[in-house]
This record gives structure tokens, sequence and C-alpha cells, in this order.
């Protein structure tokens, strides 16, 4: 199976995920085996969203369109241009997935079978139903992915490289589990946004995008803001009530008022809107529905904060406070070249 026969099967596979949007899936003649698979993806969808209450038709479909986008021809060459193939040992990698969105761990799975390895997988009891069902297009569509994929509850057994990603707790367990294995293992990240107080209306608009899709449960979410002294949060405000209805979703409401009462009986100095609490705190994970923040004094200083603090950050927000600045209202669109925590996957999985 060479690369090219890798690449067109995934290309298939975002060819079939661009029928599936919010409003209306609609069914293509001219997709591959779509009458195989076509009803029964609807159904896995169905069963994910019922197993999981953050799983909403809205958040599983930005996912399947955003790596429909992803998996063309001419994005996938564009990634892989970089790297050689040749003389890869066929190696069986063992990949631990997070739960906390859709397909979380579609990237790891691609790189692994996109490098020529066999794959084992084991999924996060939140997020079980679509991957192993895509999974079986894709052996459909590309036969000789046949017994190279393999999907298992139990531990882990006989297999040769590990990604795995968690906590920070979980991971300092798979960093002495996984001693003897080559390894990425990635802990917790969030994501941070710089603001001088000078962003335009649409940018914080768009900010406020990377603070609430999916929830904030994503790694690439913003769930803290770097301001300067005089900052004025209502500006703030005015843009992001465009998410005031996510209030109205009762997992969400339920951890806004838990918050709050915590908040509250605490004593807790904080701002909010009725459904977004702002909160100053030194901290860069933020409980859902809250937002923290932290003041600023000068560029230099911030900078060498991130700098300092960089192993908790996936993503920078900002117009370009840094050289490798996500603009506004772009984190939930990743490139396929862009890799969690910096590590260049396929780097890793060539070397094994």
């Amino acid at each position: 199976m060479d690369l090219q026969y890798r690449i067109n099967a995934f290309v298939k596979l975002g060819e079939f995920l661009s029928q599936f949007q919010e409003n209306e899936s609609i069914k293509k003649d001219t997709i591959e085996a779509n009458d195989l698979f076509y009803d029964g993806f609807k159904h896995q969808l169905k069963l994910a969203q019922e197993h999981n209450g953050w799983f909403t038709k809205a958040n599983i479909s930005l996912t399947l369109k955003n790596w429909s986008n992803a998996l063309t021809n001419k994005n996938i060459n564009h990634w892989l241009e970089k790297y050689n193939f040749k003389d890869v040992n066929t190696q069986t990698v063992a990949i631990i997935m997070a739960g906390n969105i859709p397909l979380v761990g579609f990237h790891d799975f691609l790189s692994v079978l996109i490098s020529g390895h066999n794959v084992l997988v084991k999924q996060s009891s939140n997020d079980k139903h679509i991957l192993p069902f895509l999974a079986k297009y894709l052996e459909v569509v590309a036969p000789a992915f046949k017994g190279k994929i393999t999907f298992t509850e139990e531990k882990l057994n006989q297999f040769d490289a590990v990604i795995a990603t968690g906590s920070d707790n979980t991971a300092r367990y798979f960093e002495y589990y996984f001693k003897n294995k080559p390894s990425i293992i990635r802990k917790n990240r969030n994501s941070v946004a710089v603001l001088t107080g000078n962003e335009t209306q649409e940018e914080l608009e768009a900010l406020s995008d990377d603070i609430f899709i999916y929830y904030g449960l994503g790694c690439r979410n913003v769930s803290k803001l770097f301001v300067p002294k005089d900052y004025d949060f209502e500006k703030f405000f005015n843009a992001v009530y465009k998410w005031n209805a996510i209030i109205n979703e009762s997992k969400y409401a339920n951890n806004y008022d838990y918050n709050k009462a915590v908040y509250l009986m605490s004593e807790f100095n904080m701002l909010e809107n009725g459904f977004l609490m702002i909160k100053e705190d030194e901290s860069y994970a933020s409980p859902i529905a809250t937002m923290f923040y932290e003041y600023y004094d000068s560029n230099d200083e911030l900078l060498q904060k991130l700098k300092t603090d960089s192993d908790k950050i996936q993503c920078v927000v900002s117009r370009s406070f840094v050289d490798t600045t996500i603009q506004f209202g772009e984190t939930q669109n990743p490139q396929l070249w862009d890799y969690a925590d910096g590590e260049d996957t396929i780097e890793f999985l060539l070397k094994i």
C-alpha cells in the first residue's frame, strides 16, 4: 500500500463526511460506498448525541465539516510533502484518546495510518460511536487497511509505540507505564487571548467563537484573557453577547449555576452577564461558563510569562503578539500541520 493509496482513501473519507451538515444532510450519488454507509453513519451520530450531552448536533456537525474541509488531496499532499516516507518500518502504534470533543483523537489516527503503521485505538467512553464506523468506511474504500486498524476496550497489549492524551495526573501514569516505549504523552493545555483594548467589535465577536464553541471543552478553546490594567470589559461583554442562547442548554446552564454559587459563597470578585462569568485568576484552566483574566503591565513581561508557561498553553490568540499568533475566531479551524502541543506527530512516527 503506497502513500498515494493511503491519501486517496482519506480523501474519499473527507468526501463522505461532507454530506453531514447541521441543518440538513444531503446524500450525494458520487460518494463511494454511500449506500452501505450513509444511513448507518446518521444512526451513529444520533447515538453519539444521546450518549454524551456535550456532543450536540451543532458540535458534531462542526467537527465533520472541519474534517471534510481538511481531507482534500491538496491539503494532505501539502501537509506531507516535507516528509520522507520511504523505508518506513511498519509498527503498531497505540493511541489512547481523550473524549472532551467529538473525534478529538482523529488527527493521531490519521497520522498513524497515513505514515504506513498499524493502529491500536483505545477510545474514551465519552466518544466511542463515530470513529469505529469511519474506520469501517476506510476498510471498504481501501481494502488494504483491513487488519491495520484495531479498537480495544481492554488493557493495551502488543504495540511498539504510543500516543496518549489525558490530564496532568493521567499523564504521569502514562509516562511511567510507557517508559520503555517510544511515546508522545500529552497533558492539560489551554488557550489564551492577549487583548490590548484596541480590538474591533468584529475581532471580539470572533474571539467569542474561540471561547464558546464546544462549550469551551477543547484545549484550543480560549479559557483565559490577558488584558492591560485599564481594560474595559464592557466592549468584551457586548461582543460575546451573540452567544447568549448557550444558557438555554441544560448541561451548560447547570455548570453556570453551580460555579456561580461557588463563587458567591466564597465571596470571589467576578463579573457576569447571565451566561458567562469572568474572574481574575492566575490559573489557565477555567471551569465551564467561566473565563479567567489576568492583568499585564508590559508586553515584555507578558512575553516572558507566556514563554515560561508554554507547556501549559495550546494557542495564543491576538492580533500579532507572538510569532505563532492565532487570529481571532480561528482556534477551532486548525490545519493538518498544526500539531497538538507543537509536537510533530508524523516526524515521531517516521522515526520509530
